[in-house]
C-alpha cells in the first residue's frame, strides 16, 4: 500500500499541475495491484484485483461519456479501487466523492459562484430530463476546466481515510 500512495502523490502531482494523470501511472498501479493480490491471495487475486477495478470503471464510465470526470480519474478511482477489499470499495467511493464534494463546495465559495453553478446543473439537469438525451455536462473546454476539480487528491486522501480504519 506503501507504493501505491507513492504513485498517488505523483498522480496528484500531475493531476493538479497538468489536469492529467499519465497512463504509465495508472499502468504501475495495476500492474502493483494485480501482483499485491496475487501474492496476497494467489492467482484468484488477480481476477479479483481486475474485476474490482473493472466493475469501477464500467459505473463510472456514464460520467465520462457526459464529461462530468476524466477518464485518468476514473482510471484512476477503478485501479485503486482494486487495491480494497470487495465491501469498502462502496466506502471508498463514498468518501472519495464526498471529499470531491468538499473541494468544489470550497471553490464555490472561494471564486464566489457558487450560485452560477447550481443554476448551470439544475439547467443541465431540466435539459436532460426534458429531451430525454445525455449531452455533455460542460461544452466549453475552458469552462470545464476551470470549474473542475481532479478527482486525484480525493482518491488519495479517501484512501489514507481507508488505511486509518475510519472505514
Amino acid at each position: 500500500m506503501a507504493a501505491l500512495c507513492v504513485l498517488l502523490t505523483a498522480a496528484c502531482g500531475y493531476d493538479y499541475r497538468k489536469r492529467r494523470i499519465p497512463n504509465y501511472l495508472i499502468a504501475a498501479a495495476a500492474f502493483l495491484g494485480a501482483g499485491w493480490r496475487f501474492l496476497s491471495e494467489g492467482g484468484g487475486g488477480i481476477f479479483s484485483f481486475g474485476a474490482e477495478a473493472a466493475l469501477i470503471m464500467c459505473l463510472l464510465y456514464p460520467f465520462f461519456r457526459i464529461g462530468a470526470v476524466g477518464a485518468g480519474d476514473v482510471k484512476l478511482l477503478g485501479v485503486t479501487a482494486g487495491f480494497l477489499p470487495f465491501e469498502k470499495i462502496l466506502w471508498f467511493l463514498f468518501f472519495s466523492m464526498l471529499i470531491a464534494v468538499i473541494f468544489s463546495m470550497v471553490r464555490f465559495m472561494k471564486q464566489k459562484d457558487a450560485k452560477e453553478r447550481l443554476e448551470y446543473l439544475l439547467a443541465y439537469l431540466a435539459g436532460v430530463a426534458v429531451s430525454g438525451r445525455w449531452r455533455l455536462y460542460m461544452e466549453d473546454a475552458e469552462e470545464r476546466r476551470r470549474t473542475g476539480i481532479c478527482l486525484s487528491g480525493p482518491v488519495f486522501l479517501s484512501l489514507l481515510l481507508y488505511l486509518g480504519g475510519v472505514y
